[in-house]
């Protein structure tokens, strides 16, 4: 916690953490109507109120913010724990498939982040959990809580139910009556309950559920003809191949398949599976809609896929005399996956590997520069998820406002952690010229002069270049 409380809001969080709690913290940590529309994307704002209710009692800070998080985290790391011993009874073997199923970048990344990714991934855990003990009224409560996380979290309330229901019919070998007994019905509808109210009171007070009247992020179903729809669908079964084998997984999943092909003959398959039943229909209902619509989900969506993956790949491991050398490997790749990054021109995952680290340091030292060279805040545009106040990101009070990036503007904050399109990275390169470049591992920052702007006029001369 000490070592991340410099992170800022980043990505999505930036929305979901300190623009919706703002309002939340000025007005009351329930006083959900009064989020402004433009902050609002409709989902329960349970990050929100969390965060809200930090600043409350302890003050406004983002060191504050952190610790909301910690009891999250602690809870997932031990729901996790709680789910490798149902599958692995050995002691030391647990400590080494519970450090290579928590060795995914994309969650790592997640835990030094304020996100609603843990709080959803602890209730999805704690939920799936209580479907493999058959505790019914954790279950209820595990539900409940991850349909007011978010949408998304709605959507793995449905996976989950999937889940106990395959498990109930393939692993169980129970009837399909038993499953839709009274008892059952029940448990899901009381779950199901918390989510149905919140949709009807924000269907009554705002008049829209989902699809944001400004559409301030697009329109997810905007195809123009079948073909569009028909090359937009190819491209999304692409891009979520991508993020299945992104960030040093490719390794973990290639040794799966390979393991499940070879070895078939010799493998417990009911606990194969089982976690094959976890890993396809957790996020069957997000990928589903994810390959239906125009922008793809992000890598973090699919991570109880990525980590029931992780588990499954231990398990297979007891199948070679090399145990050693095979953890090894697979766990070499998934921290090593951390070290990727992509060329500017391809849109990465940010947020989803700690490759974003330098980033938070070299952006303090942008900000020193521009502030010490008279460069206007104000005046200076950026790109998601810079391009908000100060006080957003650091939540530092700072309410100076980077602008939307349009192409007029005379200075620009750009780095290479932010994914740009063809044209604005084509605008950029074009029009305007880099005063000053800061610079740790794969991270860049860049600050920005139009060109036909003169000379930068400053105070004091300009530094050599910050290579970090």
């Amino acid at each position: 916690m000490v070592s991340s409380s410099g992170i800022g809001m980043f990505w999505d969080n930036v929305l979901f953490g300190s623009r919706m709690a703002n309002p939340l913290y000025q007005n009351g940590i329930f006083c959900w109507q009064s989020i402004p529309l433009d902050a609002n994307p409709g989902h329960p704002p349970f990050l929100a109120t969390i965060i809200a209710l930090g600043w409350t009692l302890f003050g406004k800070s983002l060191y504050v913010s952190h610790w909301m998080m910690f009891p999250f985290i602690f809870g997932l790391l031990w729901q996790i724990s709680n789910l490798v011993n149902h599958f692995i009874k050995d002691k030391f073997y647990h400590i080494f498939t519970f450090i290579l199923v928590i060795a995914d970048s994309t969650l790592l990344s997640q835990l030094v982040l304020v996100t609603p990714e843990i709080i959803q991934l602890f209730f999805f855990f704690l939920a799936l959990n209580a479907i493999l003990n058959e505790q019914l009224y954790l279950k209820i409560i595990a539900l409940a809580f991850l349909g007011m996380v978010s949408y998304r979290g709605m959507m793995l309330c449905g996976g989950l139910f999937l889940i106990d229901f395959f498990i109930h019919l393939v692993i169980k070998k129970r009837s399909l009556k038993q499953f839709f007994s009274f008892q059952t019905s029940i448990a899901y509808c009381i779950a199901a309950l918390p989510a149905i109210v919140y949709l009807y009171w924000s269907l009554s007070t705002r008049g829209w559920i989902i699809s944001h009247p400004s559409e301030n992020w697009g329109k997810a179903l905007a195809f123009s003809s079948i073909e569009e729809f028909i090359k937009n669908f190819g491209r999304n079964i692409l891009v979520l191949g991508l993020q299945f084998v992104d960030f040093g997984r490719i390794t973990v999943i290639v040794f799966v398949l390979i393991t499940l092909i070879i070895k078939r003959t010799y493998i417990q398959w009911e606990k194969v599976l089982t976690l094959l039943i976890i890993i396809f229909f957790s996020t069957i209902v997000i990928y589903s809609t994810s390959l239906l619509i125009k922008n793809t989900m992000g890598h973090r969506y699919y991570l109880p896929s990525y980590l029931s993956i992780g588990l499954l790949a231990c398990i297979l491991i007891n199948q070679y005399n090399i145990k050693k050398t095979v953890y090894i490997g697979l766990l070499s790749s998934l921290l090593l996956g951390n070290c990727i990054v992509y060329p500017d021109t391809f849109a990465q995952g940010w947020d989803s590997s700690l490759a974003h680290l330098p980033y938070w340091k070299l952006r303090k030292n942008a900000i020193e520069y521009m502030d010490n060279h008279n460069i206007p805040i104000t005046e200076t545009a950026s790109f998601f998820p810079n391009n908000t106040t100060i006080d957003n990101v650091d939540v530092n009070g700072d309410m100076r406002s980077f602008r939307i990036f349009s192409g007029n503007e005379n200075y620009i904050f750009y780095s290479n952690v932010y994914n740009l399109t063809d044209s604005e990275f084509t605008t950029l390169r074009s029009t305007y010229d880099i005063l000053e470049t800061f610079k740790k591992g794969g991270v860049r920052i860049e600050i920005l002069q139009k060109k036909d702007t003169g000379t930068l006029n400053t105070t004091m001369p300009l530094s050599p270049s910050f290579i970090k």
